[in-house]
């Protein structure tokens, strides 16, 4: 047995149980609390020097608590798409597969536009999803058009940016 297993086994022996009655507790839902525990285990599976942690319990809870943020961001983002396909006319309704790709496509966005204003999201997003000239954009937000173009720039550099790392 490597030493990398053998320090995750005993990771996980001391720490498992800790972990999911934090994560319960912070959740209220046992179910939900195994799945984050496990991906938190799973993330520290994927660690190239266990032998390097020099708090467990510390770096187990803010792998939790990212796993969280993130499944409430994706609720989030489900919520708002799922009142947005009920504006829509029956026939526009997607199927799961798809209704699943852009769910994670949003949450992709998201991630790319994380250090922008509300404001440039705002116009990168109707820019790119609502097909709005600058204009228009500038007009329904009461900004000039000069400004929805630097906004619209600092959105395609925070994308490159992301995408470049």
């Amino acid at each position: 047995m490597s030493t990398h297993h053998q320090l995750f086994t005993a990771l996980f022996s001391k720490h498992y149980l800790w972990l999911r009655q934090r994560v319960s507790n912070t959740l209220g839902c046992e179910h939900s609390a195994d799945d984050v525990t496990t991906d938190a285990f799973v993330r520290l599976l994927g660690l190239q020097n266990l032998s390097d942690i020099r708090d467990p319990r510390a770096l187990l809870s803010t792998i939790a608590k990212r796993l969280m943020i993130n499944n409430w961001r994706r609720a989030d983002l489900e919520r708002a798409y799922l009142a947005t396909l009920d504006e829509e006319p029956a026939n526009t309704v997607s199927s799961p597969e798809e209704h699943a790709m852009l769910i994670d496509t949003l949450l992709l966005l998201d991630r790319l536009l994380s250090g922008l204003a509300l404001q440039a999201k705002e116009v990168f997003i109707h820019s790119l999803f609502d097909g709005w000239t600058y204009e228009q954009i500038g007009h329904q937000l009461s900004i000039s058009k000069s400004r929805v173009h630097q906004h619209m720039e600092r959105a395609y550099l925070a994308c490159l940016l992301a995408l470049a790392e």
